[in-house]
């Protein structure tokens, strides 16, 4: 039908998307803006945001939004609070679209939960843009234009679909698989579990009991066994004085997550819920 070497640009261009998407997520949404496990400086933090959004590009998420959705999950994991588990909804799909909500809602101006309202990467004008939906129409047009150019065959274009939501599909992958397949190191009050020893698939987001268990460590692979590919990069930015992994910034969320934390009521009208009572924010 076409020969091996046919395929390498768009094998080569969807794993370059694929793996250049899901660091910015782990690296910059998640363990910088939601986090704060590290510190960069002003012209880093917009250097990031800026890769964040052309590796994202048509899926491209609000750093702030990400992180304010992200420290209501950890405060409420796998409760009737959290906004995307898989033990609350029937299926992925139906889970995607109630974080598409909430998500949405924070992008348009809805105030979090106040304690939650902790230090977030801030470019109004990059973030108008990134979620504007002319821009996520460009990008997209830029990757069916490349598959035109380079597609041996018709059946490539069956990934041009991940392209366009490659960050939702991430999220999907990590949130319905990281509470319900696997094994645990931990014994968290939730049901976070470690997909893989070895993520080569989200770069060490799969680590979820892992993180959940120990939530401002930026290092995801706690075993001698497993492999965090995106703690070896944040290794390298500290080496090379661009990230700061001594200092950690004021985001609200923190600590080890013991087993059995009592969970106290939402606060009345708040879009996220309530940390536990005897416990910082996880």
């Amino acid at each position: 039908m076409f020969s091996s070497t046919s395929i390498v640009p768009i094998v080569v261009f969807f794993l370059v998307h694929w793996w250049g998407s899901v660091l910015m997520q782990t690296f910059f949404l998640h363990r910088y803006a939601s986090h704060g496990m590290f510190r960069l400086s002003r012209f880093w933090e917009r250097t990031f945001h800026l890769v964040t959004y052309v590796l994202q590009g048509s899926s491209y998420l609000v750093p702030s939004a990400y992180a304010y959705l992200h420290r209501a999950h950890h405060a409420y994991s796998d409760t009737d609070k959290d906004p995307h588990t898989p033990h609350r909804f029937e299926n992925v799909f139906t889970m995607m679209w109630e974080t598409k909500k909430q998500y949405s809602a924070l992008v348009q101006g809805a105030l979090p939960e106040e304690r939650f309202r902790g230090h977030v990467p801030n470019w109004p004008a990059l973030d108008r843009l990134g979620d504007s939906n002319w821009s996520r129409l460009g990008w997209g047009v830029a990757y069916t234009l490349v598959y035109i150019a380079f597609a041996p065959h018709w059946a490539f274009f069956l990934l041009l679909p991940a392209h366009y939501m490659m960050g939702p599909i991430h999220g999907a992958i990590v949130n319905w698989a990281g509470h319900k397949y696997g094994y645990r190191n931990f014994d968290t009050r939730d049901k976070s579990r470690n997909v893989i020893p070895w993520d080569v698939v989200t770069l060490g987001e799969l680590f979820q009991n892992n993180h959940h268990r120990h939530a401002q460590s930026a290092k995801f692979a706690q075993r001698a066994f497993e492999w965090d590919p995106a703690y070896g990069f944040i290794r390298a930015l500290n080496a090379l004085g661009i990230a700061d992994t001594s200092t950690k910034l004021p985001t609200s969320v923190g600590g080890p997550m013991p087993t059995g934390t009592p969970l106290r009521p939402a606060a009345e009208g708040s879009l996220a819920p309530v940390v536990a009572e005897s416990s910082p924010a996880l």
